[in-house]
């Protein structure tokens, strides 16, 4: 192999003699990619088509030996590294310019123990994936809001989903977790394994480990539960809202109440009561009766179904892959009438038919676990409250950009300063990231310098060990 230009954690370049590439590659069961080779394109691209980036060195992990070799590779080195698992992260972490992309996608191995209600998936599995898997059984656990998000880099940052109401987040579902530490070790972590460092993978958002495989705890869920959107006009949405607002207030456990402005295929703006209930189908439809009676909606779309295919409610067209996306996100424990009514204002005026502001609602199991049990501090009753803008156009990007940047200047007045680790944006200020850790930062900033004294796993929601 030619010589190599590659970029360093130090932010400089440096020349490898292609020896040094060729000897990494012939260690590696998977394929080391280049620019010149035929498959770099397409192992190049993340599910944000906004994210356009040419790592150097793409090393996609056939198993834990290749993650092993890479990870030395990079420390030995000093290689700028970026861990791409599902590629779904918005920021576009999971790639960088002039590095070495650690791809861990083609790693899909999945094991269920319906005796134990237990799984384990590897760190390329995406969770309509691990949903097939356990369902086949009648279980689940907590995995996110769409289908194609990947199961670890969702569950590092804390893991918001369908089933938080009633069994937590998917961090407080994790029993452990296989990983490869930066100075190039295989470790298991769990309850009574490396403890410190289990703590730290749930919430810690990347920082501390390259995570291979992880071990869920699983509930009986469905086949069939209770799902769908109620939708209304955009002229009804501020009322609407402030009964949702309400509404959420006495949900049980069970019920999932989250809610969206967005724009129909058909081109009406709306407003969505996005509904899902975890229990018994009559239980549910009992709850959420009314819901769906208040007002005079457009459509009730609420139905018993697959719960596989409730979490595929909202991927059209927000989960669709090679979309150009930019998003802004927030926490929020109210929806004060000001902030319905920026809100509502910025709905009307959108400017691309795929953007969306979305509301999930965070209560009940996930809620109530103390803040210092796992890394993801923030436990409170709250809305993750995010303005998701998506175009098609790559021309379009400034203009898109700027119009959601200003659009979210109005809104977050209103809003606290901190956000959900994984909807945290690449250009958000290095405060908000330290408050979105919560009362844990300085405990998780001590364990960086532990297990990442170089912070060779930087591009992500990043804790520095200099704090």
């Amino acid at each position: 192999m030619a010589d190599l230009s590659v970029a360093r954690l130090s932010g400089e370049t440096r020349t490898l003699p292609g020896s040094t590439v060729t000897e990494l590659a012939q260690k590696l069961r998977g394929p080391l990619l280049q620019p010149a080779d035929a498959d770099y394109e397409p192992a190049r691209r993340v599910w944000n088509g906004n994210i356009d980036r040419r790592p150097a060195l793409i090393a996609r992990c056939a198993g834990v030996a290749d993650v092993l070799e890479a990870v030395c590779f990079a420390r030995d080195h000093g290689v700028l590294v970026a861990i791409r698992g599902g590629g779904h992260n918005a920021a576009g972490y999971g790639t960088c310019d002039g590095g070495l992309v650690i791809d861990l996608s083609p790693m899909k191995g999945m094991q269920v123990d319906p005796g134990q209600r237990t799984a384990r998936a590897q760190a390329g599995l995406l969770w309509r994936e691990f949903d097939r898997e356990t369902q086949a059984f009648g279980l689940a656990t907590t995995g996110g809001t769409v289908s194609n998000t990947g199961v670890v880099g969702l569950t590092l940052g804390g893991g918001l989903g369908w089933l938080m109401g009633k069994h937590g987040l998917a961090v407080d579902n994790l029993l452990s977790a296989d990983v490869v530490t930066p100075d190039g070790q295989f470790r298991r972590a769990s309850a009574t394994e490396n403890t410190d460092l289990f703590w730290a993978l749930r919430g810690g958002g990347g920082n501390f480990a390259v995570a291979t495989s992880l071990e869920f705890r699983l509930h009986a869920v469905g086949p069939m539960v209770l799902g769908g959107l109620v939708l209304h006009p955009l002229s009804a949405a501020r009322v609407v809202l402030r009964f949702y607002r309400d509404f959420c207030a006495g949900l049980p456990d069970e019920a999932e109440a989250y809610a969206a402005l967005l724009t129909t295929p058909d081109g009406a703006p709306v407003f969505a009561l996005i509904l899902g209930y975890n229990g018994p189908v009559p239980e549910g439809e009992k709850v959420f009766a009314p819901a769906r009676a208040f007002g005079n909606p457009l459509a009730d779309l609420v139905q018993p179904m697959p719960y596989a295919t409730r979490n595929t409610m909202l991927d059209q067209p927000n989960a669709v892959n090679g979309i150009q996306r930019y998003w802004k996100s927030g926490f929020t424990s109210t929806l004060g009438d000001g902030l319905i009514d920026a809100l509502v204002e910025g709905a009307g005026a959108f400017i691309s038919p795929l953007t969306a502001v979305v509301f999930f609602r965070v209560h009940g199991a996930a809620s109530r676990v103390p803040a210092s049990d796992t890394a993801f501090g923030l436990r409170a009753e709250q809305w993750d409250l995010n303005v998701v803008s998506q175009w098609t156009d790559p021309a379009d990007s400034t203009r898109q950009t700027d119009w959601t940047r200003q659009f979210w200047a109005r809104i977050e007045p209103h809003i606290s300063g901190s956000a959900y680790v994984n909807h945290l944006a690449a250009d958000d200020r290095p405060e908000k990231v330290r408050a979105s850790y919560g009362p844990n930062y300085d405990r998780l900033v001590a364990l960086k310098r532990t297990f990442d004294p170089t912070n060779m796993l930087r591009l992500n929601p990043n804790i520095s060990p200099r704090g």
